[in-house]
């Protein structure tokens, strides 16, 4: 039984009105399933059931105003209850006992545990996150951390993050196996801080107890112990396949398991039933069989979309379905700034900056957007209002570890070309190790897809809403072209193909705002000119 918390349902919003109750007190639900309407001050927005449970309680009535951050209804997951009747082998009630509320934590625990431990409660760690995979534990049960220190690392549907301990002290308890879900709100784990730890004396009453926290969490324990090293998705990969990564051999560094050593592994598993089988065929029929022998890599492999790819899914299907996008294509001539890269190249390389092409893109466009401000604006919901902002925080797309994510570099305008060079490298860098802050991620007002960089010239981008407006980088390519005097040079050509929602953006503005930044990237000197 837990508590359902508001998330949070807009940037800036604090409470909203209860318009109306999907679901009665009582009504069983599944993942997803709408529960109740509530109005913000922008919007009508559908508060869906985060797993399949029971509704036990309504904590409000409708026309109340329920608090952001706030216990909004209480549910009972039904499929943990189906799991509490064998208490000593399913590790199922212990995820159970902690979700409930701190009284009822204090009716089921002993009185001097309860009053030396304390609970670490998962806090919000993105906007509308409500669960997380616990992917790897840093520490095991009996422990010693110190404050700061990494626990666990989480992967929710935008990132991986670390979890850190918020004081010194000592673990009692792991309430989740990896590859489990956690709940955000509900404890993690269980530490006696060092400034309230008692003797050891007194911690061994209550003997029940303790045998049930170690039978449920020592499989925890060891992983932590002696964790076969794999990634995220090789995991979940052998989890889909119901296997124990211990007993697949690692090929990688260290023994870590590979990808192919998973799908090697699950080829050679079912090679004695095969045999079997085909020993009970004619002889023209074995011969044939042998010849077809690796039927695993004919089966479809079913994966299913989750984490930072179920996200982006969801977000370009939403995109592309509401935003009228219009396309918008153009050739530049960067032979000059591939020149002037050249020549400032080797003092941003002495201090410490490595100096792209992707710095003066986004400074041009900062500038650029300074006057044709629609290209840096969001529309409201109900498509009234156009909100011009103040700020320009360029997104680039990075095709990252988690999935593409779009980190965002704030007030590009004020920032000088180090100072994005060095933001470049750092959001690059972060994303692609699946780390990227929830922070980088948000407040995004226009984007660049650097596609070029992997081949191909023209795109048709999706516009990552709510911005109005993005733009695809194709690759450069050496192209003849005519100079002044009509003679045939070879310059330096790079197609960049714009995106924009033609709610608010006609053809024109789109061009007229084209060809500015263009003149920029072609004489980039004029943008000295233009820098405050």
């Amino acid at each position: 039984m837990s508590d359902f918390i508001l998330p949070d349902i807009g940037e800036g919003i604090v409470e909203c009105e209860l318009v109306k109750w999907l679901v009665s007190e009582g009504d069983v639900i599944e993942e997803d399933q709408p529960v109740a309407e509530v109005m913000t001050d922008k919007a009508l927005v559908e508060i869906p059931a985060p797993y399949k449970g029971r509704v036990t309680r309504l904590y409000y009535k409708e026309g109340d105003i329920a608090k952001v951050h706030a216990p909004l209804f209480e549910l009972v997951d039904e499929s943990e209850s189906d799991g509490q009747a064998p208490a000593a082998s399913s590790p199922e009630p212990a995820k159970a006992e902690p979700a409930s509320e701190a009284h009822t934590e204090s009716a089921t625990r002993p009185a001097s545990d309860d009053d030396a431990t304390e609970d670490f409660i998962l806090p919000d760690i993105g906007e509308g996150i409500v669960e997380c995979e616990v992917v790897e534990w840093r520490v095991a049960e009996g422990d010693e951390i110190e404050e700061d220190q990494p626990v666990v690392d989480v992967m929710t549907d935008k990132a991986m993050v670390e979890i850190t301990a918020p004081k010194a002290g000592r673990v009692t308890k792991l309430y989740h196996q990896q590859q489990a879900m956690a709940k955000v709100h509900a404890p993690l784990f269980a530490f006696i801080p060092r400034d309230r730890e008692e003797p050891d004396e007194p911690k061994a009453k209550p003997e029940p107890t303790a045998q049930l926290s170690t039978a449920t969490a020592s499989p925890v324990a060891s992983a932590s112990r002696q964790r076969t090293p794999a990634s995220p998705a090789v995991r979940r990969l052998v989890r889909e396949h119901e296997l124990n990564l211990g007993d697949i051999a690692g090929s990688g560094k260290d023994g870590r398991v590979l990808k192919a050593d998973v799908l090697a592994h699950l080829e050679e598993g079912p090679k004695p039933a095969q045999t079997q089988a085909h020993a009970d065929d004619t002889q023209a029929a074995t011969t044939g069989g042998a010849r077809r022998q690796p039927a695993p890599e004919q089966e479809v492999r079913v994966e299913p979309i989750r984490g930072m790819k179920a996200a982006m899914a969801k977000s370009m299907v939403k995109s592309a379905t509401t935003i009228p996008h219009f396309i918008y294509s153009e050739d530049i001539d960067v032979t000059d700034l591939l020149k002037l890269r050249e020549q400032l190249k080797p003092e941003a390389e002495a201090r410490g900056s490595r100096l792209t092409l992707m710095p003066f893109f986004m400074k041009a466009m900062a500038l650029a957007v300074q006057e044709f401000p629609v290209l840096n604006s969001q529309l409201n919901d109900d498509v009234t209002e156009i909100h011009y902002l103040p700020h320009c925080n360029i997104g680039m797309a990075v095709d990252g570890k988690a999935g593409l994510m779009v980190p965002n570099i704030k007030g590009v305008e004020s920032l000088s070309l180090l100072g994005i060079a060095d933001e470049v490298a750092r959001l690059t860098e972060a994303a692609r190790s699946g780390r990227v802050s929830q922070e980088d991620l948000k407040g995004g007002t226009i984007t660049i897809s650097n596609i070029g960089a992997l081949g191909g010239t023209y795109a048709s981008p999706i516009i990552n809403a709510p911005e109005v407006a993005i733009v695809a980088l194709g690759r450069t390519q050496k192209l003849p072209r005519f100079d002044a005097n009509g003679q045939v040079v070879e310059h330096a050509i790079m197609t960049v193909s714009w995106a924009g929602d033609h709610r608010i953006i006609d053809g024109g503005t789109i061009a007229r705002f084209c060809n500015r930044w263009k003149g920029y990237l072609e004489s980039p000197q004029t943008m000295l000119l233009h820098m405050g």
